[in-house]
């Protein structure tokens, strides 16, 4: 699985390039696949405090912090991958793709009910977008593109689109300021200047 998870990243990320492809192996996100794949069967054996402690290590080396509990397919990808947090009964199928800041959450202790599943079900060929969270129990059906900065909290159907509202400028009231090279103006000040 070691060299599907390269031919993976090599595929998935543009960036790579002829000779250079042996920069695949400095990518936190195939450290991070990796050590939970070891974490993961110990969990699954039972043996105390040491999947925790390894998934707490990769956390600190790669800035992404999977459960040892969490379900992980075949050819994941987490591309940049800082930030990037997936629970402890989060399931992700088979060629998902994740960038970074990506949350795969609960809906908060006050909410959880023990030995029950809080967190999400990714199926396969899902991508999650920067800064995407989906949170509690919910299911991502197939092929569905979860895109940046969107919250999901409900069920989202397969071969979806799932968009964040974008950002429009707002409207400044008299006397704000901008920062413009280096000098403060207000809003009376850019009436006066020439366009």
């Amino acid at each position: 699985m070691i060299f599907e998870d390269l031919r993976t990243a090599c595929r998935k990320d543009p960036t790579l390039h002829g000779v250079h492809v042996v920069e695949v192996l400095l990518y936190p996100g195939l450290w991070a696949i990796w050590t939970h794949r070891v974490t993961h069967r110990l969990y699954r054996l039972g043996v105390p405090l040491l999947p925790r402690l390894l998934s707490q290590l990769a956390r600190a080396l790669t800035g992404i912090e999977i459960h040892p509990g969490a379900v992980i397919g075949r050819r994941c990808f987490i591309d940049h991958g800082m930030g990037v947090v997936i629970g402890e009964t989060a399931v992700l199928g088979d060629d998902v793709m994740l960038y970074h800041r990506v949350t795969l959450g609960g809906t908060g202790w006050w909410t959880d009910t023990k030995a029950a599943k809080r967190h999400p079900t990714v199926g396969d060929r899902v991508v999650l977008g920067v800064g995407a969270t989906v949170l509690g129990p919910v299911h991502v059906d197939h092929d569905t593109i979860i895109g940046a900065h969107a919250l999901v909290l409900r069920d989202v159907p397969a071969h979806a689109r799932v968009h964040a509202p974008q950002a429009a400028p707002a409207a400044r009231p008299h006397g704000t300021a901008t920062v413009t090279n280096a000098r403060i103006l207000t809003s009376a000040d850019e009436k006066e200047r020439p366009t």
